[in-house]
C-alpha cells in the first residue's frame, strides 16, 4: 500500500481520497469579508468590533459579508453558542449575506459540515510531500522545548518526523502511534504580510517550524481550515484581531502551496480596558458579552456607534464627529483608518453615547425596552390594561432623558411602589425645616378637597394656592413637598411626579409624615 494511501487508511479507517476537487481559489471581483467565530461562548466585543468591520469594509464596496461557523475546536464548543452569536450579531443590525442559516453558494458554513473538503486537501498536500505525518508524543514535544527554552530559543518543532522513510512510518504506526499531520515549511524564505493597518510585516520561515494542519482523529487545525475555507468561499478581505498576525505566514505558505492567491489582510488593534491592561474574559471593569448590554438596556445603534470608534477614526469633515448611524458607517469606513495603537475602552463615553441615542429614541421604543425590567423586579404585571401601560409610558417618560441604560429605570423609579417612603438624609434635613408641618398641611388639605384625577396642571394649581395661603414659595415650598412625598431632594418633575402618584398615594404619604 502506498504511503498516501496508508496515512488515509490509519486516519479515516477503510475510507481513501482519490479524487481531487477542481475548485480553484480565484479571488473573486467583488469584496468578500467574513466573521467565522467558534461557538464556544458568546459574542464578545471584540468579535462584534471584528464582525462590524468586516461588514462595514464590504457593504461599503457593495461586496458580500459572510458569517461562518469554525466548530472543529468540539472539546470547547457549548450547545447554544452559535445561535446566541448570530442573535447577537442580528441584534446590532449586521446582515450576513451567506450563513448557516440562509445558506449560500458555498455552503456548507459549518467547519465540521466541511470535513470532506478539508481531507481533500489534506491528500493533496501529502502528495506532494508539502505535508507528512508526524508521530512525536506529547513527552518527546515538550522535552525539545524544554531544551530549546533552556538554551534561549524559541520553542520550535525540531523536525523528527520530517524526513521519516515510508518504513520509519510503518514502524511506527504499527506501535500504535497516531500520526498528526505537519506542513513542511521551507527553509530560508522571508514571509511578507501586506497589512491595510501595519503595512508590510516579515516573517521569517525558519522561526516558524513545521505546523500541524491535522490532528490525530483528522480534525483540521484553524490555520489549515481557516485557509481552505477562505479561499474556497472567495474571501478577498480578512478582517480580524492583532493577536491573528502570527498565524498569517503559515496561512499564506498555505495558500501558496494549494496554488491560491492570499487574500488581503487588517489586523485591528487590542482592546484595553480602562486602566490600559490587556483584556481578559475574567476582568471585571467592564461588560464583555453583547447579550449582557442588549439585556441591560443598551440600544444597538449605541454599541455599533461605539466598538466602531475602537481603534477606527473617520477622516476628513467627519474627522471631529462621534454620532455615526450604521449607515454613515458604511459611507465613510475605511480600514487604513484603522489604528496601530491599542484601543482603551471607555465605560463613561459608552455611558454617554447610549444616553445620546436613548434620548433619540421614541418614548414607545424605550417603553417597550423598560417593561420588562420592571417586571422582573416585580413592580408590574406581564399584562398591562391600556390605562396601566398609559401609566407606564408616562413614567418612563419622566425619566428618558437621564438614563444611559433601559434597565436604570428600576432604580430611578423605586419610590413609585414602595408603600413607605424611605427619606434620604438631605430630605430628612428638609423636612426639619419649621415651615415643614404648615406648607404640608396646606397641601394635603388642597389635595383632599381636589375632584378628580391630578393632573399636572391640577398640581400646578394646588402649589400655588398653598403659597397664596402660607406665603411660602420656591424651595421653601416645593423642596417639602418632595422630601415628604418622594423621599429625595432631586428627582424629575414634581408635578408630574405628583400626578402619577395620583392622590391616594399622595395624601397618605403627606398624612404620614404629619402624623394625621
Amino acid at each position: 500500500m502506498s504511503f498516501e494511501k496508508l496515512i488515509a487508511k490509519e486516519r479515516y479507517g477503510t475510507f481513501t481520497i482519490l479524487k481531487f476537487s477542481e475548485v480553484k481559489g480565484v479571488m473573486a471581483d467583488r469584496v468578500r469579508t467574513r466573521y467565522a467565530p467558534s461557538p464556544t461562548g458568546h459574542l464578545h466585543i471584540g468579535g462584534a468590533r471584528t464582525a462590524l468591520f468586516s461588514y462595514l469594509w464590504a457593504k461599503k464596496h457593495g461586496g458580500d459579508f459572510i458569517v461562518r461557523i469554525e466548530d472543529t475546536d468540539v472539546e470547547r464548543n457549548v450547545a447554544d453558542a452559535e445561535e446566541k452569536q448570530m442573535a447577537g450579531l442580528a441584534w446590532l443590525g449586521i446582515q450576513w449575506d451567506e450563513s448557516v442559516d440562509v445558506g449560500g453558494p458555498h455552503a456548507p458554513y459549518r467547519s465540521m459540515d466541511r470535513t470532506e473538503i478539508y481531507e481533500e486537501y489534506l491528500q493533496r498536500l501529502l502528495t506532494s510531500e508539502q505535508a507528512y505525518p508526524c508521530y512525536c508524543t506529547s513527552e518527546e514535544l515538550e522535552q525539545d522545548r524544554e531544551k530549546q527554552m533552556a538554551a534561549g530559543q524559541a520553542p520550535r518543532y525540531i523536525g523528527r518526523c520530517r524526513d521519516l522513510t515510508e518504513e520509519e512510518r510503518a514502524a511506527r504506526v504499527a506501535e500504535g502511534r497516531q500520526a498528526s499531520i505537519r506542513f513542511r515549511v521551507p527553509g530560508g524564505r522571508t514571509i511578507v504580510v501586506e497589512d491595510f493597518v501595519r503595512g508590510n510585516v516579515s516573517f521569517e520561515t525558519d522561526g516558524l517550524g513545521d505546523f500541524i494542519i491535522a490532528r490525530p482523529d483528522g480534525r483540521p487545525t484553524y490555520n489549515f481550515a481557516v485557509t481552505i475555507d477562505d479561499a474556497l468561499m472567495e474571501i478577498t478581505d480578512v478582517v480580524r484581531g492583532e493577536e491573528h498576525i502570527s498565524n498569517t505566514p503559515r496561512q499564506i505558505l498555505l495558500y501558496e502551496a494549494i496554488g491560491w492567491e492570499a487574500p488581503r489582510f487588517a489586523h485591528a488593534p487590542l482592546i484595553l480596558n480602562p486602566d490600559g491592561k490587556k483584556m481578559s474574559k475574567r476582568d471585571e471593569s467592564i461588560i464583555q458579552f453583547i447579550d449582557q448590554y442588549r439585556d441591560l438596556g443598551y440600544l444597538p445603534e449605541a454599541i455599533n456607534n461605539f466598538i466602531v470608534l475602537l481603534g477606527w477614526a473617520p477622516s476628513g469633515e467627519k474627522a471631529e464627529e462621534e454620532i455615526f448611524s450604521l449607515a454613515e458607517l458604511i459611507d465613510i469606513f475605511s480600514l487604513d483608518r484603522i489604528s496601530k495603537a491599542p484601543a482603551v475602552f471607555d465605560t463613561g463615553k459608552l455611558k454617554w453615547m447610549n444616553n445620546h441615542y436613548i434620548k433619540e429614541a421614541s418614548l414607545e421604543r424605550i417603553t417597550e425596552l423598560a417593561i420588562p425590567h420592571l417586571v422582573k423586579a416585580g413592580r408590574i404585571t406581564e399584562s398591562l390594561s391600556e390605562s396601566e401601560r398609559a401609566w407606564v409610558t408616562r413614567l418612563v417618560g419622566l425619566y428618558q432623558e437621564q438614563l444611559d441604560h433601559v434597565a436604570q429605570i428600576v432604580d430611578l423609579t423605586a419610590f413609585f411602589f414602595r408603600e413607605e417612603v424611605v427619606h434620604s438624609a438631605e430630605a430628612t434635613t428638609v423636612l426639619a425645616e419649621e415651615q415643614v408641618p404648615i406648607v404640608l398641611a396646606a397641601f394635603v388639605e388642597q389635595v383632599a378637597r381636589h375632584e378628580g384625577e391630578l393632573d399636572p396642571e391640577e398640581v400646578k394649581k394646588l402649589l400655588k394656592a398653598v403659597q397664596k395661603e402660607t406665603g411660602y414659595k420656591g424651595k421653601q415650598l416645593f423642596m417639602p413637598v418632595r422630601a415628604a412625598v418622594t423621599g429625595e431632594t432631586h428627582g424629575p418633575d414634581l408635578r408630574e411626579s405628583i400626578s402619577l402618584l395620583g392622590k391616594e398615594q399622595v395624601t397618605s404619604r403627606l398624612n404620614t409624615f404629619l402624623g394625621n
